[in-house]
């Protein structure tokens, strides 16, 4: 199996997995599923600096190679800007992944992914975790913030249901 084979095969179970978890309804209950409306870029942008830059980089820009895994099997840490693929996710899924890690959200769709994210519940509090992901969708071009706020609305949707 070719190294990009194998890239592709695991984008494509990343990309079922988030599918099915925003389908069935799994991610954890908040009052909307959105992000609220109290958030703080400035300290998202400085809890940024401090928690995540080390591995998605000071300006968002993500681990060389992103999308094809490491010599541990795991894909490097993805970039946050508008080249990177956070913003294919809905508001909910996001936060679930920052808060819980990315294994513990796989695992709860019944996938065994050995995730490189971690679970961040333990060291951020809920406000701080949106107001850095508030942050991030700041720096999005406003065609790229209006795409994932569509796939928010579509998330949502699926959870009310």
């Amino acid at each position: 199996m070719t190294r990009a084979t194998l890239s592709l095969g695991i984008g494509l179970l990343l990309l079922l997995g988030a599918g099915i978890y925003v389908w069935t309804g799994a991610a954890a209950e908040s009052e909307r599923g959105v992000m609220p409306e109290d958030i703080d870029i400035v300290a998202g942008k400085a809890l940024y600096a401090e928690t995540c830059a080390a591995c998605h980089g000071a300006n968002l820009e993500g681990q060389p190679d992103w999308r094809s895994p490491g010599e541990d099997g795991r894909l490097p840490a993805p970039p946050h800007d508008e080249t990177g693929h956070t913003w294919h996710h809905g508001d909910q899924l996001l936060f679930d992944y920052t808060k819980l890690g990315g294994r513990a959200v796989m695992a709860a769709q019944g996938m065994d992914f050995d995730s490189g994210m971690p679970g961040f519940g333990d060291q951020l509090s809920d406000q701080e975790i949106w107001n850095i992901l508030g942050y991030i969708k700041s720096t999005w071009p406003e065609r790229i913030q209006d795409m994932q706020a569509v796939r928010t609305e579509g998330e949502t949707r699926s959870r009310e249901n």
